[in-house]
């Protein structure tokens, strides 16, 4: 192969130029909002989400059954800690801990109680009662029906 030369001798400008060049590339596809299709056959425009499953007939999801809530005390779910700081009474707040994000772990001695640095919460209106949040426990909106306690 007579008459092509290849500059074999790299500079170190020439290599960082290159890299950035490669990475600059890199960012605007990142950014260019085109998504590679996840599958070989997209869903119809028009079709409708699954319908929720797991939701009673007569109200919002089932978070737990009122035996299973202790009068002083609670339970955790995924959705929300229910409590009952007084027989009959239930209350329940979200099961985020508003310091830092960490879920709540425990309800303890009237305390609903946050293992990432021991924030305590209310079990009867999600105030503060201890640790460094300064923000108590957001309400969830619940109801009674029958034996058991429904997100409302």
């Amino acid at each position: 192969m007579k008459g092509i030369t290849v500059d074999l001798n790299v500079t170190r400008r020439r290599a960082i130029g290159t890299a950035t060049l490669a990475g600059v590339g890199v960012a605007v596809a990142a950014c260019s909002g085109e998504q590679a299709p996840t599958s070989a056959e997209p869903a119809p425009a028009d079709s409708a989400p699954p319908a929720a499953t797991d939701a009673p007939a007569a109200g919002g999801a089932a978070l737990a059954a009122t035996a299973d809530v202790p009068v002083g005390g609670g339970v955790i779910t995924e959705q929300a800690v229910v409590t009952q700081p007084e027989a009959g009474t239930y209350k329940a707040f979200s099961p985020v801990c508003t310091h830092q994000g960490c879920k709540v772990k425990s309800v303890d001695a009237g305390k609903i109680v946050c293992p990432c640095h021991n924030s305590q919460f209310s079990i009867a209106d999600g105030s503060v009662q201890g640790g460094p949040a300064k923000s108590p426990l957001p309400e969830v909106p619940i109801k009674v029906e029958g034996d058991q306690i429904l997100l409302g």
